[in-house]
């Protein structure tokens, strides 16, 4: 039995939600992606096997949990920098570097349609995709059915191959266990405050300009700088201080334009100069956290392929 075009039309409608699912799963946008094409082929090939006994829907989303199941047993927990180390000890320039499986990368937005847009977008937020990294697969996905898409118990059940009592006992558990580690994080117990404009206005000005004094300016006393894929992060304003003026040579010159990342929190993506390209190029999506109006965590997520899956340009001319 072959796939026809309603069915596809069924199949497209579910695909940003799909997206959005599979990448608070994964912690990653490219294995989202690689999941939800891989669910369109497994839906594909296995058309004749729909009895219609649960919806389409459920169905489809039955096949996307198992993919992602299936990928986070072969793959180490996501983290971001900060949870890897303490601080930079001594500030010199980074060099080691770790694969991109080991990070939570930003994602952009999966869709136009204000439903899809609206279903919890504070969950999107990269301190709760890490959040979501600690719990066990299966947990994470009933959380995630639950508490964010809203689904009922019994529905999360016949997608998971669960019974409605081990899908509340499952929530149950990620709940505490969520609930401890917020406890235990100041940064995890206060969601991500976004930058005003005025302070990203600031913060892209004194760093166009690599006004070192006028950057350091704008941050926290606790402020911290982290960098995936390099592990080393910095924190608090002389070691920033130090920092910047170590990279000069690096970012002196550099350019943001400015996007949304994660449920439309604001961003800026970083193109710096290259001479062997003869322009600005991409560098790194800059997510700023707030505390206190100030900058409390640079997350400069440094991976040129991101800025496609922005729909970002590849170069800027100077």
């Amino acid at each position: 039995m072959k796939v026809t075009a309603p069915e596809l039309q069924l199949f497209d409608e579910l695909k940003p939600g799909l997206t959005s699912f599979c990448y608070r799963m994964l912690g990653s946008i490219d294995d989202a992606d690689d999941a939800v094409q891989e669910t369109f082929i497994r839906v594909w090939q296995s058309w004749s096997s729909f009895r219609q006994e649960s919806s389409f829907k459920t169905w489809v989303y039955r096949i996307a949990s198992n993919i992602c199941l299936d990928k986070l047993r072969q793959t180490k927990r996501r983290i971001r920098p900060v949870d890897f180390s303490g601080p930079a000890e001594s500030i010199v320039e980074p060099r080691e570097t770790l694969p991109d499986s080991s990070w939570i990368w930003p994602a952009p937005e999966f869709s136009n349609n204000p439903e899809d847009i609206f279903i919890r977008k504070d969950t999107l937020h990269i301190c709760f995709i890490t959040l979501l990294q600690l719990l066990p697969p299966r947990q994470r996905a009933v959380m995630i059915l639950k508490d964010v898409f809203e689904w009922p118990s019994k529905q999360i059940a016949e997608t998971l191959g669960m019974s409605s009592a081990a899908v509340n006992s499952a929530l149950q558990r990620a709940r505490d266990t969520l609930e401890r580690e917020q406890l235990r994080s100041d940064e995890f117990n206060r969601s991500e405050e976004a930058p005003d404009q005025e302070l990203l206005s600031r913060y892209v000005e004194a760093f166009e300009q690599f006004d070192i004094n006028a950057l350091v300016a704008l941050f926290h006393e606790e402020g911290r700088m982290s960098m995936p894929p390099f592990p080393m992060w910095v924190r608090g304003k002389d070691d920033l201080f130090k920092f910047f003026t170590l990279t000069r040579w690096h970012c002196e010159g550099s350019r943001f334009v400015p996007v949304t990342a994660n449920g439309g929190f604001p961003a800026l993506a970083q193109y710096m100069w290259s001479r062997e390209e003869d322009g600005l190029v991409p560098w790194g999506i800059h997510l700023l956290e707030v505390k206190d109006n100030k900058v409390f965590h640079v997350q400069n997520f440094i991976n040129r392929d991101l800025f496609a899956r922005f729909g970002l340009p590849d170069r800027l001319d100077r």
